[in-house]
């Protein structure tokens, strides 16, 4: 089974590279399932409902996000009434929404997507490991395909993560710098691996916004708009190949196409 994972969706330019390269990449590549984190994908900060459509009717099949998820309030009842946008699972249960989102293919092979969110330099969270875990005991043993987004700003976070995950699921990949990393394997016990997918969107900026205003932030320390960059965008993402009889993976590559 093939599964892509595709990185922090930033803004027109990353919804743009996601419309434009996601059904001929499902046709080329055989892919399965297609994952896609879009908590920064309204102009840079949050979700909408109408885009959240967007992403469905161009053949992504689960979103995730992170802490912009509630950016815009309008996503808050949406959420709580579409199972296939996931925010992450260490929330408080009283959150809306859920970080769990269990499926088929078209072709009837079962799978699981689990949204969790990191603490270190993050907002306030349960602790994501043992919720990782309560989650795993409550999903049914036939769902061996399992992916994981890991939604944090610590390389460190991350990578313990991995290996706390190793063998429990097929793979646990990162999101949120917007900083691609090249680090991707498979982790003894049959997990793929990689700390940071990077963004879809514009990388002529400062993690996907305009440059000068990011710089000047930094000089000055005086609030501002930010707005979205425009320039070399790209579509960053992961390839898992896992095997569905045992949720092993296979194989992980890094897919990067450029605007």
């Amino acid at each position: 089974m093939k599964v892509l994972v595709i990185g922090d969706v930033v803004g027109r330019p990353g919804r743009d590279m996601v419309r434009d390269h996601v059904k001929p990449l499902r046709r080329q590549r055989a892919i399965d399932l297609i994952v896609a984190n879009v908590e920064n994908a309204a102009a840079g900060f949050g979700l909408t409902p109408p885009i959240a459509e967007d992403f469905f009717s161009w053949g992504v099949d689960v979103l995730t996000s992170g802490n912009h998820i509630y950016d815009k309030k309008e996503i808050v009842g949406y959420i709580a009434q579409t199972a296939r946008l996931l925010r992450p699972a260490n929330y408080p249960p009283q959150s809306p929404g859920s970080g769990l989102f269990v499926g088929k293919t078209p072709k009837d092979i079962p799978y699981a997507v689990i949204n969790l969110q990191g603490r270190i330099f993050m907002p306030p969270s349960d602790c994501p490991f043992q919720t990782a875990q309560d989650i795993l005991e409550k999903i049914p043993s036939e769902v061996k395909v399992r992916i994981v987004d890991m939604h944090g700003e610590a390389t460190s976070e991350k990578q313990a993560m991995g290996w706390y995950l190793d063998g429990k699921v097929s793979a646990v990949v990162g999101t949120h710098t917007h900083v691609p990393t090249a680090d991707e394997c498979i982790l003894p016990r049959g997990t793929a691996f990689l700390c940071d997918i990077g963004m879809s969107g514009p990388y002529d900026s400062v993690i996907g916004v305009d440059k000068d205003q990011i710089v000047q932030k930094f000089i000055d320390q005086m609030p501002r708009r930010f707005e979205t960059a425009s320039g070399d965008p790209r579509f960053s993402s992961v390839l898992i190949d896992v095997d569905e009889s045992t949720g092993r993976a296979r194989s992980i590559e890094r897919l990067v196409i450029r605007g």
